[in-house]
């Protein structure tokens, strides 16, 4: 393929390479996906020709703090492109973890209803049935109608219908929209002992709320292009991290990534009103974004969204009835983002060496990677990617090995305790079937279980997480040796005392589930009121 782009010539070369029965998942940036360049269209075009069979859309910040830039991943397998004529589009929102720089784990991930549907598709493309909203397989005559082979899943996904009961109107003709910059660092009389709030979509959660701020100085703003988001007025980010949103409870100035949106009568729009149909706003922002990097919308075409606006006293009922499910969502997300099994150690237990309870075994991977003799089999793998801090039990979902690449893995029956060593080092899981482990976990096997539960061992090693992940070693990836994890110290108070402690945890944990279900319900409720708004069948 001619090209000068590395992009476009790396996934050309995977294409072209890819063998009858090979597969190839890549992660792309944006532009591969839509760009309109000869070297773009002829590369899509080849792919849906030959070898494109799946594509999964990600968030703009799964890569946070390295990239935030949105990504795709394209799965070309030319056995499975023979047996089907469509492609699949997955659209991912939520991976686990918000968007923000920390990445910390939130509830709700897509990820596992993404792979079971995704692993549908490549087992029996012929008797996939999509939802139209997380994923739909698209024709792939289709896909080439308009000659420029688009990838972007949005332009296929089916749409709800929507027809407001409510008069619609341009978010301009009831809004004033304000940009925003970020006055130049090289210039201190901007930032030094600056006292007026300045935000940027790092300082926005995926709960629409403002987490933190800069500062700069009142200087900044009156000679800059800086713009202000009063008190009560919607903050929408439209360039790069697009899809959040926030509302503004005392004046921020904002970056060039944000616009304040400000009711031009609050007799007409109520602020809150505003922010509550802000989540469908978000969402077309982030499905006609833009740009290869840097994504993002105009303001002219924020300013051109139509909402449906009911009379006021409607607005303010529709606003209560969201404000009392927030409410009941907060609570129960302090209990999740707070809770952790807490074990206290008595001064009095015994302790042994880990190494004197069970054998030891570090996980394996055949090489080479990928090779079709050893990986696509039956066989379940275990990867860091399929463990969180949410469960005891894991199972795994994300790799699997044939029978002759399982010989040359590490085999673990189901029920025995594992631990992460790199990636996540120090964090515990218990399999619940049997399954070959990564070379990122150590895996106990032949426990002494009279002396010890695997329920009890499980959360010795989840209360002792922080201190043996200390321990590692390593810059990037952080690592806990095999030698290392043979001298942690395991408390032993007898099974009675074990079994109590297990049932207490377990007691806890089922109530902390419950709030996690009450989330959902919740979240389900919000969603269900905004889409009575906007006419969409619920």
């Amino acid at each position: 393929m001619q090209a000068t782009r590395s992009e476009v010539l790396f996934v050309d070369y995977m294409a072209e390479h890819l063998t009858a029965t090979g597969r190839a998942a890549i992660v792309v940036p944006e532009g591969i996906i839509f760009q309109s360049g000869t070297a773009y269209k002829s590369l899509r075009k080849m792919m849906v020709d030959t070898s494109l069979v799946a594509v999964v859309s990600l968030p703009a910040g799964v890569f946070n703090p390295y990239s935030g830039v949105k990504t795709s991943i394209l799965i070309l397998d030319k056995r499975v492109h023979k047996q089907t004529a469509s492609v699949l589009f997955v659209k991912v929102q939520n991976d686990g973890f918000n968007l923000g720089a920390q990445r910390r784990a939130v509830v709700n991930s897509d990820l596992p209803e993404a792979a079971r549907l995704l692993r549908s598709w490549m087992v029996t493309p012929q008797d996939f049935e999509g939802d139209g909203v997380m994923a739909q397989a698209v024709a792939r005559g289709r896909i080439g109608n308009s000659g420029d082979f688009n990838l972007s899943g949005e332009r296929y996904l089916l749409a709800k219908s929507s027809t407001s009961s409510f008069s619609t109107v341009a978010l301009s003709s009831v809004c004033t929209l304000v940009g925003g910059a970020t006055p130049s660092k090289a210039n201190e009389s901007y930032w030094v002992n600056g006292t007026v709030k300045w935000i940027s979509s790092r300082h926005i959660d995926e709960h629409g709320s403002v987490t933190g701020s800069d500062f700069i100085t009142e200087n900044a703003v009156a000679e800059t292009s800086t713009g202000i988001a009063p008190p009560d007025s919607v903050i929408l980010i439209t360039r790069v991290s697009v899809g959040k949103f926030a509302y503004a409870k005392e004046p921020y100035a904002i970056n060039q990534d944000l616009t304040a949106v400000i009711p031009k009568d609050r007799n007409i729009l109520d602020s809150r009103y505003l922010f509550c149909v802000a989540r469908e706003l978000a969402t077309i922002i982030e499905s006609n974004a833009q740009g290869i990097g840097v994504r993002g919308v105009t303001r002219a075409f924020v300013g051109g969204l139509q909402i449906p606006l009911p009379p006021l006293e409607v607005q303010r009922q529709i606003v209560a009835e969201i404000d009392g499910y927030q409410k009941i969502i907060g609570g129960a997300r302090q209990v999740l983002d707070n809770y952790k099994p807490l074990l206290t150690i008595s001064p009095n237990w015994d302790s042994t060496r880990l190494d004197d309870l069970c054998n030891l075994v570090r996980g394996s991977s055949p090489r080479p990677q990928g090779d079709p003799k050893y990986f696509g089999g039956p066989v379940p793998r275990l990867m860091v990617a399929d463990i969180t801090r949410d469960g005891m039990r894991v199972t795994p979902v994300i790799d699997t090995l044939t029978e002759e690449g399982a010989k040359k893995s590490r085999p673990m029956l189901a029920g025995s305790v594992v631990m992460a060593v790199s990636g996540n080092p120090g964090l515990p899981a218990i399999l619940e079937l049997d399954a070959c482990i990564h070379d990122g976990f150590v895996g106990f096997r032949d426990l002494d279980t009279k002396r010890l539960l695997s329920e009890f061992f499980y959360y010795v090693l989840f209360a002792t997480k922080e201190a043996n992940k200390s321990q590692s070693v390593g810059t990037v990836f952080m690592n806990l040796t095999t030698d290392q994890i043979r001298e942690f110290m395991i408390p032993l108070p007898n099974l009675e005392i074990q079994r109590a402690i297990v049932a207490e945890i377990e007691a806890e944990q089922a109530l902390v589930n419950a709030n996690r279900e009450l989330v959902r319900r919740m979240e389900a409720k919000v969603k269900a009121a905004i889409d009575r708004v906007w006419g969409k069948s619920v």
